[in-house]
């Protein structure tokens, strides 16, 4: 082969893996978030416990439960893991239940196990006096049942196509609507205030599902809330048709992004809230910055933030 000729066909062979790059990260490999990103100090203290001054101080009781449900699965009851972290004091807690997100592509069945709570959300609520409950929905963490929230025919990731992954939305959202019913049922829950928050695909739930049960929540949070990233096949009418489902709330929800998201773009995201807006929704959307090279979907991990547009938030609720 002629010597540039041979120079040519690795320049183009090299462009073609970068082009199967690029396209692979624009689909979010398969509509769900990356892994979660680790702390940026590692404090060595329980999920209830904060390092102050070297030392441990335990901010709230953790206490891990069973949530009964109506479903069966291959004639078996399923039954819903949930974390609960109660004030120290108190006996009646206003009350944020916290929706986890996807794992990544969807194609590692070991993450579906984890069990998801997040210690500066628990801390940031329980420090102004609220009780923070963590569900898991059916075939996460420790709950029962089969992890179906809309995946490809032969289940080796996340489906981008509109039906299927609507299907999965409504799924999740069968699951939350018993989690509602079991934490409004709780002796040790204060029933006029509550509130309902969320990650990625929890975020976008969380919208969608204020709008079901506007008698229980006073409002939504979404963290960087969408169901399949931007650019992977049927994204916008998906994402589109789950926050018009919210647009039905009639009081204000807060929705938190950031700029440099692997899934979510701002211009896209502030394009879906203008949505919302139009289809009737009332809510404000609020975008940060987050440091130099840290992925925007984590914006959740970065109370400093978030934490002022949060309080005004809780401030206003009625």
């Amino acid at each position: 082969m002629n010597p540039r000729n041979l120079i040519n066909s690795r320049i183009l062979a090299l462009l073609c893996v970068i082009f199967l790059v690029l396209v692979l990260a624009a689909c979010g490999g398969g509509g769900g978030e990356p892994r979660i990103e680790p702390p940026p100090v590692r404090d060595d203290c329980g999920s209830d416990s904060v390092l102050e001054n070297g030392v441990c101080r335990q901010f709230a009781l953790r206490s891990d439960e069973r949530i009964p449900t109506r479903f069966v699965e291959d004639g078996m009851p399923v039954s819903l893991e949930a974390v609960v972290f109660r004030p120290l004091t108190g006996e009646r807690f206003p009350t944020i239940v916290v929706n986890h997100g996807s794992t990544g592509s969807g194609s590692d069945p070991d993450l579906f196990r984890l069990t998801f709570t997040h210690k500066p959300i628990s801390l940031f609520f329980v420090e102004r006096g609220w009780q923070v409950i963590f569900p898991q929905r059916r075939g996460r963490g420790l709950s029962d049942g089969l992890y179906d929230e809309g995946f490809t025919p032969d289940r080796s990731g996340y489906s981008c196509e509109l039906d299927a992954a609507l299907a999965g939305a409504d799924r999740a959202l069968a699951d939350l609507d018993v989690i509602t019913d079991w934490v409004r049922g709780r002796a040790d829950v204060d029933t006029t205030r509550m509130l309902v928050s969320g990650t990625s695909r929890g975020g976008i739930l969380s919208i969608a599902l204020v709008a079901r049960r506007p008698d229980v929540y006073l409002g939504a949070v979404n963290f960087v809330g969408g169901w399949i990233a931007e650019g992977c096949g049927d994204h916008l009418q998906i994402n589109r048709a789950l926050f018009r489902r919210g647009a039905a709330f009639p009081l204000q929800t807060l929705w938190l992004y950031a700029s440099n998201d692997s899934f979510y773009s701002l211009p896209y995201t502030r394009g879906l809230f203008d949505d919302y807006a139009i289809a009737g929704g009332f809510g404000a959307f609020e975008e940060f910055t987050r440091a130099p090279g840290l992925n925007g979907h984590f914006i959740i991990n970065d109370p400093d933030r978030w934490g002022p547009a949060l309080d005004g938030y809780l401030g206003q609720l009625p």
